[in-house]
């Protein structure tokens, strides 16, 4: 965005991205929570300079910037902000087996707590978003050996 750019233009530029990556229906329930005096201009900001400056920024892509802030998010261990960047991370194309490997090294780098709580996370949010017919999952549950051996390590049959 150019200096010249009013507080409107980038409140409308953010509010146009923050709807197609975090979904129409989250926006209004996060603008619904905050039309209090109070709580009004903390919308304003996220929307103008978070969604409407710098996911706007050249350089990185939708699906980039996506990526970059799950494993920000598992690092803060901010689960529901998570669960907002994976389903949005989906709209902006990110992969089930992008999603993977960015949480398993975010298990690396966060510790295995957190990177316990961000597969949970995400498998609620990736299954969610099948039950509304959002998304088709593209990787299956184990199968063969590995679903046995992993039956078997449960105690399971």
């Amino acid at each position: 965005m150019s200096s010249s750019t009013t507080h409107d233009e980038l409140f409308d530029a953010g509010m146009k991205i923050r709807k197609e990556v975090a979904g129409e229906a989250y926006v209004s329930r996060a603008l619904q929570g905050g039309q209090s005096e109070f709580a009004y201009p903390q919308q304003q900001l996220i929307t103008e300079w978070v969604w409407g400056n710098i996911w706007s920024r050249p350089g990185l892509d939708r699906k980039q910037r996506s990526l970059l802030n799950i494993g920000i998010m598992v690092g803060l261990k901010s689960w529901p902000e998570l669960g907002i960047h994976i389903r949005g991370a989906i709209r902006n194309g990110l992969t089930e087996l992008e999603l993977r490997e960015a949480l398993l090294q975010s298990t690396v780098y966060c510790g295995a707590p957190a990177g316990l709580e961000a597969f949970q996370v995400a498998e609620g949010i990736l299954n969610e978003m099948v039950d509304k017919g959002e998304y088709v999952r593209t990787m299956g549950g184990l199968s063969g050996d590995a679903k046995a051996k992993a039956e078997a390590e449960a105690g399971g049959s």
